[in-house]
């Protein structure tokens, strides 16, 4: 009987592109690809409610795929070098082949499982590997332009590898968990509603979403600062998931023409995030600058007023329309448009002065395509905390941002008790025409950043 080798996946749940899936079937030996659910390796990194939600979607996709093929997916629960280690003895398998991860937990659990398994690690998740783009003095880059400069010297990457048509089977499959039993789907209550309305998430979503884009990808530049026409690609979640490959993504749009640049690279922001974290693996929860370690924030775990503001910043009810659309959109479809996460995270570290790691957490919790590297990298980069980041003294104008980037449309979608207000109005209401029950603001605009200043004050002294 042949010995099989087994496919570890993780955040790469497709066929096509998908190398450490190919390099198995082409060895010509029994395959079994195998999903461990693993909430003990990264501890308090579990995923939330929302990618949980993805998660079951994808994974019944996926072993449909599989299926079609000949092959089916196997689902197991626990530790991975535990659970992988099992699968072996149960089957003989020596082998394991799986794509490079660098979330901090990820890169611990591939260097227990070599302890015992014969470990082939692929890369693809990426458009080149983290790590692999050096200076000129060949140590890796901390500020993403001249990163985005050399790798954009190694760009196209290679063309996508197309699925493999038939999967070697084993002749007796190992026991599976159903996917039913993991309750990763939200039931009292079902809060998913809006996820439901809004994504398809698998492999033929990802390619709807890709090739929905593709059409205005070369008007990117102009579009994707526009919540109301939403010019954005929405590919995040299908990338975080690993659902379509970076490069898969880059030669559908890369000769769209017009300023498909910039979105290509916004690819290469995505790289630079995993780079940063093969760095500085704890960066999604310290200060890269430390010393903002001292700055003053208002702790909601020790000040009830902070705690009153934190809770309505999540809500969404923090009287600055574009902020509260933000946050209701988040909340009821697990996304946020990328001009308004912004801008929503600047309110909630300047306007309200809370630590930054309060709102990283909550995006981790909340969206569908929360990721350990962009999600720190982007909360330090609005914060002035980061490696490569913004000036804390540069506080957005939540207010004149709205306005700016054309959002009546977009607050009306998601805040509706303004939606009878003229385009004039909508962005910043006064207080005669606020409908009841939406609230005044929080913390008025002057006021806050005389407060964020005088805190920034305090570390220059």
């Amino acid at each position: 009987m042949a010995i099989p080798e087994i496919v570890w996946l993780r955040r790469d749940l497709r066929m096509a592109d998908q190398a450490a899936l190919l390099a198995a079937s082409s060895c010509g030996a029994p395959v079994i690809p195998v999903y461990v659910l693993d909430d003990e390796t990264p501890r308090h990194r579990r995923r939330g409610g929302a990618s949980r939600w993805w998660l079951h979607h994808s994974l019944a996709s996926l072993d449909a795929a599989l299926r079609s093929r000949g092959s089916r997916l196997i689902l197991r629960r626990g530790s991975s070098d535990a659970v992988l280690a099992q699968l072996a003895s149960e089957t003989g398998a020596r082998t394991v082949h799986a794509l490079h991860h660098y979330e901090p937990w990820w890169r611990n659990a591939e260097r227990a499982v070599a302890k015992s398994l014969d470990l082939n690690l692929h890369h693809g998740n990426y458009l080149a590997p983290p790590g692999s783009v050096l200076t000129g003095s060949g140590t890796p880059f901390r500020i993403y332009t001249p990163f985005w400069r050399a790798l954009a010297k190694r760009m196209p990457p290679p063309a996508p590898m197309p699925a493999p048509d038939r999967i070697p089977a084993p002749d007796v499959w190992p026991a599976s968990d159903r996917l039913e039993d993991w309750n990763l789907l939200p039931t009292r209550p079902d809060w998913a509603g809006g996820l439901r309305d809004q994504w398809t998430p698998d492999e033929a979503g990802a390619g709807e979403s890709l090739a929905a884009f593709a059409d205005h990808a070369r008007r990117y530049d102009e579009e994707r600062n526009l919540p109301s026409i939403e010019g954005s690609s929405r590919l995040s979640p299908h990338l975080h998931f690993g659902e379509v490959s970076p490069a898969a993504v880059w030669h559908a749009v890369a000769d769209a023409g017009g300023s498909v640049e910039t979105f290509l690279g916004e690819l290469g922001w995505r790289d630079y995030a995993q780079n940063v974290i093969a760095q500085f693996p704890d960066y999604s929860a310290r200060n890269y600058r430390e010393r903002f370690d001292a700055l003053e924030w208002r702790d909601p775990e020790r000040d009830e007023h902070a705690a009153e503001d934190l809770a309505a910043w999540q809500k969404g009810l923090t009287g600055y329309p574009i902020v509260d659309a933000g946050m209701r959109q988040l909340w009821v479809s697990g996304w946020m448009h990328n001009r308004v996460r912004m801008i929503a995270a600047s309110f909630l570290i300047k306007h309200l002065l809370i630590d930054w790691r309060h709102g990283e957490r909550w995006f981790w919790d909340t969206l569908v395509d929360a990721d350990y590297a962009s999600n720190g990298v982007n909360w330090q980069w609005v914060a002035g905390t980061g490696v490569d980041s913004n000036m804390f003294p540069r506080i957005m104008a939540p207010l004149v941002q709205s306005e700016k980037f054309e959002a009546a449309s977009y607050i009306r979608q998601w805040v509706p008790e303004l939606a009878g207000l003229p385009d004039a109005q909508i962005h910043d209401p006064p207080d005669n025409l606020r409908p009841p029950g939406y609230p005044a603001k929080i913390v008025g605009h002057k006021q806050a950043r005389e407060r964020a200043m005088a805190a920034y004050a305090k570390l220059k002294t």
